[in-house]
């Protein structure tokens, strides 16, 4: 292997980008190759929070996502009849959430993030319609061979890919998608439009009997609500494209019937013709194979309701880029790739299961289970410091992790019962 190595990324998304700058910051080079014809990602807006931002603020990046993003007021969830307040916690108000973090939370169109990214790349660096149908082990590399007839070589091959990603058949073998039983719709609508929706610059969660419905502002100048409203079932998914379903129009106001007027109208401001299915990754037992190794949903899929999909991706991204800088040998590859597993394979597990929980906890019905989430929301800010206050780069050194100050660090939760809803929502299947 040549002594900086070729790096391919497959996946022109949040974290194939990220990698991409990572390795630049590094002094490393790294092509993207990205199947679709133009970069355009999936789904409507993105919630990142301070592990991401952090890091994103530390590449450069924060005054251009910062001038296209929304920082929103509080957290707020409410019930979902009567639209009572059961807990708010401060999040842009008075810099909270940025004071304790020491980074801030941006509510941002996905595609906006994406071009931010992609700008900052720079020409050269993504090659579109290149979608992967092969990869092969060589002695002196990787062989990646593409629809269109292109090959190329690579040392390392990254699977930024998602949560159908070809590289991970090469690396785990099978399918490992697993179909959560839940569905979304999504949309974004003028705020103008919603006037029964209260503190529209808030991100909320509506919570009651078999679904919920998230929302928050985006835009620069949170003109635009966001949202997910998230139903039971269908109880086997069978979509054309793997992710969406049609349905009727009336599908998901019939599903939030009798719910606050709020909720309604919102539903109701957007033409509904597919429903979405919510997937996640099984937990796998090997993220690396030979020279191949995966980022992001590729990895670990899990539920929008942490709001940690791209953010977990953005961690795994400045991680792996850090660990293939300090050993970046042909000897040292394989142990770069040992540690980033090592590393990122246990918080993201735990980031999954508690995402997973957290869906049921959601859609309660009212009654005394419904009354103890709402206490444990209190809590909220120090039950979820440990995935916000997360610092990749203190990790990488052996150092504590974690950077949230003004309140104890809470491990994660053991039972679904200390598991709560945090500021979410990635506006798709892909959490």
């Amino acid at each position: 292997m040549a002594a900086t190595p070729r790096v391919a990324i497959i996946g022109g998304g949040i974290g194939g980008l990220t990698l991409a700058l990572a390795l630049r910051e590094r002094g490393l080079t790294a092509d993207v190759y990205e199947q679709a014809p133009r970069l355009a990602e999936i789904g409507a807006a993105v919630a990142l929070s301070a592990n991401a931002t952090r890091e994103l603020e530390r590449i450069g990046l924060g005054a251009g996502l910062a001038a296209a993003s929304t920082t929103p007021t509080e957290l707020i969830h409410r019930r979902w009849r009567d639209g009572r307040k059961v807990a708010a916690h401060p999040v842009g108000t008075g810099s909270w959430y940025r004071n304790r973090f020491h980074a801030p939370f941006h509510g941002i169109h996905r595609a906006r993030l994406q071009a931010i990214l992609a700008a900052a790349l720079g020409p050269g660096t993504v090659h579109l319609g290149c979608r992967l149908i092969e990869l092969g082990e060589r002695s002196d590399g990787m062989v990646l061979r593409f629809a269109d007839g292109r090959a190329e070589h690579a040392d390392l091959v990254v699977g930024a890919d998602g949560i159908r990603s070809t590289v991970r058949r090469w690396v785990a073998g099978g399918a490992h998608e697993i179909y959560s039983g839940t569905s979304g719709f999504r949309g974004i609508v003028p705020v103008d439009r919603l006037p029964d929706l209260p503190d529209p610059g808030a991100i909320q969660f509506w919570m009651g009997p078999g679904a919920h419905l998230l929302h928050y502002a985006i835009g620069s100048s949170g003109e635009l609500v966001n949202f997910l409203a998230v139903v039971e079932g269908p109880s086997a998914w069978t979509g054309s494209d793997g992710w969406t379903a049609e349905v009727a129009g009336d599908v998901p106001q019939r599903a939030f019937e009798g719910w606050h007027p709020a909720v309604t109208s919102m539903i109701a401001a957007v033409t509904h013709t597919v429903r979405w299915g919510l997937f996640a990754v099984a937990p796998l037992r090997r993220w690396h194979r030979g020279r191949a190794v995966l980022l992001g949903d590729a990895a670990h899929a899990m539920l929008p309701h942490q709001g940690q999909g791209a953010n977990t991706t953005v961690e795994d991204a400045v991680a792996l880029a850090a660990l293939i800088a300090r050993e970046s040998t042909a000897t040292g590859l394989p142990g770069a790739l040992a540690a980033y597993q090592t590393l990122r394979r246990a918080r993201t597990r735990r980031i999954q299961r508690s995402s997973w929980t957290t869906n049921a906890l959601l859609h309660l019905p009212d009654g005394p289970a419904a009354d103890e989430r709402d206490r444990a929301l209190a809590r909220l800010p120090q039950d979820l410091a440990w995935i916000h206050g997360y610092d990749v780069h203190a990790a990488l050194h052996g150092r504590p992790a974690h950077t949230a100050t003004a309140g104890p660090v809470v491990p994660a939760p053991r039972s679904p019962r200390a598991v709560v809803a945090a500021p979410a929502v990635e506006g798709c299947c892909r959490g």
